[in-house]
């Protein structure tokens, strides 16, 4: 029951102790804010969650994105944005992991999430929530890449795979899907002729265009995908 219990209470009882009119000011490593941290009331809506604990320590890996060590990044939620929040993703449950200034690991309300970003590599990479409303199996964060009238997402996932290791220990697995969004639909997209069958269109100047200029387009690298969902763009707005 105790990883049920709200984070708001303990929020709550970080401010009594510290007291209202001081401020939370921390390293990426070690807390939610840096300088420049939203007041209290702000600070109660980000912290809506519950402590978060690790239910798979047995399986050799981590359940995270890019690292298991927090990232820098932000967090939307409705119309107020919170910057310079310590973030993991995790992607076997799609939940968001912050580090409160106590050390308390927190799983964010995923309800009251609208979007979230996170800096990795010198690369900042945008997460938004797709609702239950999308016309599409599809739900929860998803990458995205492109955002215009045809637009490109990617899915990150992980599975873990039983006894993998010598028979002995079960192992993270992670793995992405590629979805483009047209005409209101998403479409999951498993291969460069996929995509191109998805823009038929305007197939002769897609083939051209990646000829040219030497393209490859795999699956196994998402942001090969990108160019030429860019260039299909730019081909609808100046028809």
């Amino acid at each position: 029951m105790e990883r049920f219990i709200l984070f708001l209470a303990f929020a709550f009882s970080i401010f009594s102790e510290s007291g209202l009119s001081g401020s939370v000011s921390n390293n990426c490593g070690s807390g939610f804010f840096q300088r420049g941290a939203p007041d209290t009331i702000e600070k109660q809506i980000l912290f809506n969650g519950r402590i978060w604990r690790n239910l798979y320590s047995w399986v050799k890996g981590d359940q995270f994105l890019f690292s298991n060590e927090f990232l820098p990044g932000r967090v939307a939620i409705g119309n107020k944005s919170f910057d310079n929040v310590s973030i993991k993703y995790d992607i076997l449950n799609d939940e968001i992991l912050v580090l409160s200034d106590k050390g308390m690991v927190v799983q964010l309300n995923k309800e009251n999430i609208d979007s979230f970003s996170l800096n990795y590599h010198n690369r900042t990479f945008y997460f938004k929530k797709l609702g239950a409303d999308t016309l599409s199996t599809l739900t929860g964060y998803v990458n995205v890449l492109v955002e215009d009238n045809v637009s490109l997402y990617i899915k990150y996932r992980k599975s873990i795979l039983m006894l993998a290791i010598d028979n002995k220990y079960d192992l993270f697995n992670q793995f992405h899907h590629i979805y483009i969004r047209k005409n209101g639909k998403l479409y999951l997209i498993n291969s460069k002729k996929d995509l191109i069958n998805l823009l038929s269109e305007n197939e002769k100047q897609i083939r051209n265009y990646i000829n040219s200029n030497k393209l490859k387009v795999s699956r196994k690298i998402p942001d090969s995908f990108v160019p030429v969902v860019k260039f299909y763009n730019d081909l609808q707005k100046h028809k």
